[in-house]
């Protein structure tokens, strides 16, 4: 095990993590090719068999297994390295990465960065689109904004504010259709579903509207997609008031129905927040997304 390559473990790491040569690729930024090189390099240099091919998949063997484990600790050391090395860094200058939803990324950032560079030039952030979460134990991103409370105890979480969102239509669509303002209405009208699985109809019910498919005129399950779907007429969409409020053409309909609220998290890793950089684009985006909507508009 004498210069064992770190590349190389990263390659059997990230191909026993995700079972496939190119998922692991895509996760590393690397070619196919010079992925499976990696991992074979690894083999050669070991002198065992670690994957055997199945199907489209990389399955570990019994050997790979083993040592799964031990990979799994040196690559948490390497990041606990790496972050250790970024919580000394006082420079506020850099590179910071936020993970959020696709709606919070495409709506909500924009602003708070705008006004964060003006103030801070020197930090440039990079903006992760995700709707799933993003790993911050092994610094998939500096920061994310959830809406869930994370349960790793590594991770530093802040609730920044209860968030709200409510039902809405286009215009256009209620120039046509009329404007409901009830459960009993809802039933006779057009939604934008989010998926044909029962997930959104089973939502929807909690909420109190007791809909069927039919009640679906067309389906996204991307928050930017769905909600540019409601803005071009085609049905009803839930939507963050904050989000809704500044999308010209939209009007708030299902106005007896009480509000559906959320929490807005954000997180980041308890030794990233001695880093000057990380730090600070923390501080800017909690005040920025503290504020309900309205308030502080630019």
């Amino acid at each position: 095990m004498d210069n064992l390559d770190w590349n190389q473990l990263k390659a059997f790491l990230e191909t026993a993590e995700t079972g496939s040569l190119s998922a692991a690729a895509r996760k590393l930024g690397l070619t196919q090719p010079t992925l499976s090189r990696q991992v074979a390099a690894i083999e050669q240099h070991m002198g065992v068999t670690l994957f055997e091919r199945v199907g489209k998949t990389m399955a570990l063997t019994s050997t790979g297994l083993d040592l799964l484990e031990h990979a799994r600790a040196m690559g948490a050391a390497a990041a606990a390295l790496r972050m250790a090395a970024s919580g000394r860094s006082q420079a506020v200058g850099g590179v910071v990465s936020v993970s959020a939803s696709d709606a919070v990324a495409a709506y909500l950032l924009p602003r708070l960065l705008r006004r964060l560079r003006a103030q801070q030039p020197g930090i440039a952030v990079e903006v992760i689109s995700s709707n799933a979460m993003s790993d911050l134990l092994r610094r998939e991103a500096d920061i994310a904004i959830r809406h869930v409370k994370p349960e790793q105890p590594d991770l530093i979480a802040r609730l920044v504010r209860e968030a709200q969102a409510h039902f809405y239509a286009s215009q256009s669509w209620v120039q046509a259709h009329g404007h409901p303002r009830d459960a009993q209405a809802a039933a006779h009208v057009a939604f934008v579903g989010s998926d044909r699985s029962g997930q959104y109809l089973h939502y929807l019910a909690q909420h109190g509207l007791h809909l069927s498919e039919d009640n679906f005129s067309c389906y996204a399950n991307h928050t930017v997609a769905h909600w540019a779907l409601v803005c071009q007429g085609l049905g009803i969409g839930a939507m963050m008031d904050e989000i809704a409020q500044g999308t010209p053409g939209i009007v708030r309909v299902l106005d007896d129905l009480p509000p559906v609220r959320f929490p807005i998290w954000l997180v980041t890793h308890r030794e990233l927040r001695t880093s000057r950089p990380i730090r600070t684009v923390f501080e800017a985006l909690a005040q920025g997304l503290a504020q309900a909507p309205g308030d502080g508009e630019d």
